[in-house]
């Protein structure tokens, strides 16, 4: 299996966020990827390597053209209004909620900051639209890796994606590199594909993008949105919408859940992603289902993840792994590596 690598994520690197009424460290930093990159290194499991440039026309695809814009000028924007600013990341504080206008593009960089994200959580800095943007060709690279004939890819890159919409940022993530790389399947030739959602949290941006549509199907297996981040969406009668409509399954699951009932909601994800018919599956990798994860609440152990590989291996669709949550820094990379080693021994 090919992997390709961001190597500039590092350029992404918050201070702080908001965390339960305080600003603390972030918990989305480059070691998780650069123990994920150790471990496979460290397996042998195929080829490491940076993605080629894939252009703006794939990520435009997927997110609206004055969202780009903004997150390409966003940094100079914000040393601009203080060159104080150049050392402290900047975190929206004020959002267009219920009743509120978003149709009109703001002149404040505050408040253009707020438009396009939803929550206190996901720092801006320097670096994050090189990364972002790096990140978004490792997914369109593993996209074409499997157009090309190969089984799977791994794009192993941070910030990570699937909380972001087609016009907002949130929960550490500014571009969809899931559903950049569903995209350009489906731009490839690809009738049907599918993508699903592993990590602990809800992919709400990938939902958003494709609720919609009957082309791309989505599932997520992911904490209850009563009580599990990002909330306000996630619920299991949220079924697609329109031309979408039956083409989106949410399997949320209570704080606790064990591998055993996790597993059979996978398995469920899985026969409705084979009814589907999907010709090809994005795998939004999140690893922060681990028991020792610091802001999540599954109970998978490492060896679980060994399984977790496995299964979808067996579903025999050509995959697409992209990178996502896994916040037990120190464990993460052997938790990943495990999904991409099952999966490999069972496909081999």
């Amino acid at each position: 299996m090919i992997t390709f690598h961001n190597d500039l994520h590092a350029l992404h690197h918050g201070k702080l966020e908001m965390f339960r009424g305080a600003m603390v460290p972030c918990f989305e930093v480059p070691a998780r990827v650069d123990h994920v990159l150790a471990e496979l290194r460290a397996r042998a499991l195929g080829p490491v390597q940076a993605p080629p440039a894939c252009g703006d026309d794939p990520i435009a695809r997927v997110h609206a053209r004055r969202y780009l814009d903004f997150l390409a000028g966003a940094w100079d924007e914000w040393v601009a209004l203080d060159p104080a600013n150049a050392s402290r990341d900047a975190i929206p504080s004020c959002w267009p909620i219920r009743t509120f206008r978003s149709d009109v593009l703001p002149a404040s960089f505050p408040a253009r900051l707020g438009l396009f994200s939803f929550d206190a959580g996901s720092p801006l800095t320097a670096g994050t639209w090189t990364a972002a943007r790096k990140g978004a060709d490792c997914a369109v690279a593993a996209a074409q890796r499997l157009l090309a004939g190969d089984r799977a890819a791994f794009a192993l890159t941070r910030p990570p994606g699937h909380h972001a919409g087609a016009d907002f940022f949130g929960g550490y993530c500014f571009l969809n590199n899931a559903a950049i790389a569903a995209q350009a399947l489906r731009d490839g030739g690809l009738d049907r594909v599918a993508v699903l959602d592993i990590d602990y949290h809800h992919g709400n941006g990938t939902q958003s993008i494709f609720y919609g549509r009957g082309d791309v199907f989505f599932a997520s297996v992911h904490g209850d949105p009563r009580t599990e981040y990002p909330f306000y969406l996630g619920h299991a009668d949220e079924r697609g919408l329109g031309d979408g409509a039956g083409c989106n399954l949410n399997l949320p699951l209570a704080r606790g859940t064990g591998f055993d009932s996790w597993r059979s909601a996978l398995a469920q994800a899985l026969q409705a992603i084979r009814a589907f018919g999907a010709q090809a599956l994005v795998l939004s990798l999140g690893v922060d289902t681990f028991e020792g994860d610091p802001i999540s609440g599954f109970r998978l152990a490492s060896p679980d993840y060994l399984r977790v590989g496995e299964d979808l291996a067996a579903a025999g669709l050509p995959t697409a792994f992209v990178f996502e949550g896994g916040y037990a820094v120190a464990e993460v990379g052997i938790n990943a590596v495990n999904v991409l080693d099952g999966f490999c021994q069972r496909a081999a």
